[in-house]
C-alpha cells in the first residue's frame, strides 16, 4: 500500500475502484434512532412548501428532517480486523459513519463567518485588514468541533452552489478530480468587495489509533477595494480514538497567511493538545510586517473566540503568568509521576476542557463563535448554518445543475433518516462512477472539467484550479449524468 492515497477511499471516499465485492458493511440496518422534537423544523414539508419569509427574507430551516441514528453498535476496529492484509482501499465502510453532507457542502461552511471578509474590505489600515482576515482563517475550522462524522466523498463533476443574500455572498464548487480527490470552490461578494477561492485535497495518515488529515491546497482571498490578496493554508485536523474509545478531534499546526501587496504576514499557531490537554484548542500568532517587526498578537481557542493585543501588552502579560508560575511550582511538593497515565492505554484518553480563553486587560475581540442549535447534538453537532447547506426548496431542482449534491441520492436518503435506501443508492452511485470510468478508459477519453480548469495560483505561482466562470448564466445543458 502507498499509504496516503489509498487511505483516503478507506476513510473519506470509500469509492475506489476495487471496493466492490472485497468488504462491505454498507447495507448493515442501523439502529438506534434518537428523538428530536419535530416541532423545531421549518424544514420544507412532503408539498415541498418553500419556507416562509419574514419581513422579506427567506427564514431557512433549523433542523434536519430526521434526527442521525446512533454510531454505538459500529466500531471501525470490527472492521478493520476483518481485513488484516488487505488495502484499505477495498474497504467500504458503514454509512453509519458519515453525515448527511458532501465534502463539497463542508467546504462551503467557510463561509460561516463571512461577516468578517466584509468587515475587512471596510477597514481602512492593512493591519486592521489583517487582523479581520486572520479572525476568518481561524472560523473557517470552528465547525469542526465535535464533528466526528466523515462527509459524503463527492463524485466526479459533482457540484454545489449557496447564494445568501443575506450575507453578501454566492458560491460554488465542483469535484474536479478523483485520483487523487481534489475539490475546488470559487465565491464572490454581492457588493463586489472580495472574490475567496481555492482548491483542497486532502492527505490523509492512519496512526493506528487516530486518523490525520492535511488539508493541502491554497486558499485565496482578494479583497478587490484594496487590491489585495491574502493567501494560507488550513491547519491539520487529527481524529482521535477511530478504533475504539470516543472519537475527539484537535487541530493543530502553522497557519501562515500572506498580504502579497504589503509583505504583512499573519503566523498563527493551532497548538495540539499536549499530554494533559493543557493547549487544547488554543490558538497563538502574531501579525508582523514585511520586515518582520511584531505588529499585533494574537490568541484564543479555534473552538471558542480570537483575541488581539499590541506586543508590549502581550509580553508584560506573559511575564507576569510566567513569574506566578515559577512561584506556585516552588510550593508544590514532589507527587508521584503520572508517567503510566497515557502509556499503554487502549483508547487516547478525550482531554478535559480547560477554562476558557483568559482575556488579556486591553484586549481587543476579533472573533466569537456561534452558539449552536439546541438540538445541534441529535444533527451531527450541525451549526445552524450547515443545517441549511441540504435544503432543497419547491423548484430549487429546476434552476439547478443536475450535479447539485441536493439532488444526490444517497445523502438526501440518510438525511431523511431512511438508512437502507441511503446505503443502496451509496452503493449504485460508486458502481456508476467506476463503469464511467471503465468506459472512459476503453475509449481512451479523458474526463473534463466544467467550471474550473488547472492553472497557476496568480498570487502564488503554484498549481491550482482556477474558476472558468460562467456558472451563474446557468446553461447546464452539458453537464455530466453522474447521480
Amino acid at each position: 500500500m502507498n499509504g496516503e492515497e489509498e487511505f483516503f477511499d478507506a476513510v473519506t471516499g470509500f469509492d475506489s475502484d476495487n471496493s466492490s465485492g472485497e468488504f462491505s458493511e454498507t447495507n448493515q440496518k442501523v439502529t438506534g434512532r434518537i428523538d428530536l422534537d419535530p416541532s423545531n423544523s421549518t424544514r420544507t414539508g412532503k408539498s415541498g412548501e418553500r419556507p416562509p419569509r419574514e419581513n422579506g427574507v427567506q427564514k431557512h430551516r433549523t433542523a434536519l428532517p430526521a434526527p442521525m441514528f446512533t454510531r454505538s453498535d459500529f466500531s471501525v476496529w470490527s472492521i478493520l480486523k476483518k481485513c488484516i492484509g488487505l488495502e484499505l482501499s477495498k474497504i467500504t465502510m458503514p454509512i453509519a459513519f458519515n453525515e448527511p453532507l458532501s465534502f463539497l457542502q463542508r467546504i462551503t461552511e467557510y463561509m460561516e463567518h463571512v461577516y468578517l471578509i466584509h468587515k475587512a474590505s471596510r477597514q481602512p489600515q492593512p493591519l486592521e485588514r489583517m487582523q479581520s482576515v486572520a479572525a476568518f482563517a481561524v472560523s473557517a475550522v470552528a465547525s469542526q468541533w465535535e464533528r466526528t462524522g466523515k462527509p459524503f466523498n463527492p463524485l466526479l463533476g459533482e457540484t454545489y452552489e449557496l447564494i445568501r443574500e443575506d450575507l453578501g455572498f454566492r458560491f460554488i464548487s465542483e469535484q474536479v478530480s478523483h485520483h487523487p480527490p481534489i475539490s475546488a470552490f470559487y465565491s464572490e461578494g454581492l457588493s463586489q468587495d472580495f472574490v475567496f477561492h481555492g482548491s483542497i485535497y486532502p492527505k490523509l495518515k492512519f496512526w493506528g489509533k487516530s486518523v490525520e488529515a492535511e488539508p493541502r491546497g491554497t486558499i485565496t482571498l482578494e479583497l478587490l477595494r484594496h487590491d489585495e490578496a491574502y493567501t494560507w493554508t488550513n491547519p491539520t485536523c487529527c481524529v482521535h480514538n477511530v478504533i475504539i474509545g470516543k472519537l475527539w478531534i484537535e487541530q493543530y499546526g502553522t497557519v501562515e497567511i500572506l498580504n502579497h501587496r504589503t509583505g504583512d504576514k499573519c503566523v498563527l499557531n493551532f497548538r495540539p493538545c499536549g499530554l494533559f490537554g493543557k493547549e487544547l484548542h488554543r490558538v497563538e500568532g502574531h501579525i508582523q510586517d514585511k520586515n518582520k517587526k511584531k505588529l499585533f498578537m494574537i490568541y484564543g481557542k479555534w473552538t471558542e473566540c480570537l483575541w488581539g493585543i499590541d506586543p508590549s501588552s502581550y509580553e508584560s502579560f506573559k511575564k507576569q503568568e510566567r513569574r506566578g508560575d515559577h512561584q506556585r511550582k516552588a510550593k508544590l511538593d514532589d507527587g508521584p509521576e503520572k508517567a503510566n497515565e497515557v502509556s499503554g492505554d487502549v483508547a487516547d484518553d478525550v482531554p478535559v476542557a480547560q477554562e476558557t480563553v483568559q482575556v488579556i486587560p486591553g484586549s481587543k475581540l476579533l472573533w466569537r463563535i456561534n452558539s449552536r442549535p439546541p438540538n445541534s447534538a441529535q444533527m451531527y453537532n450541525f451549526t445552524s448554518f450547515t443545517v441549511s447547506l441540504n435544503e432543497l426548496e419547491s423548484g430549487m431542482e429546476k434552476t439547478l445543475p443536475p450535479t447539485d449534491c441536493r439532488l444526490r441520492p444517497d445523502i438526501r436518503g440518510m438525511e431523511n433518516g431512511n438508512m437502507d435506501l441511503a446505503s443502496q443508492e451509496k452503493e449504485r452511485l460508486e458502481e456508476k462512477q467506476r463503469e464511467a470510468r471503465r468506459e472512459r478508459a476503453k475509449e481512451e477519453a479523458e474526463w473534463r472539467t466544467r467550471w474550473f480548469y488547472p492553472g497557476d495560483n496568480p498570487h502564488t505561482g503554484t498549481p491550482d484550479w482556477l474558476y472558468a466562470g460562467d456558472y451563474f448564466e446557468r446553461n447546464f445543458s452539458d453537464c455530466p449524468d453522474i447521480y
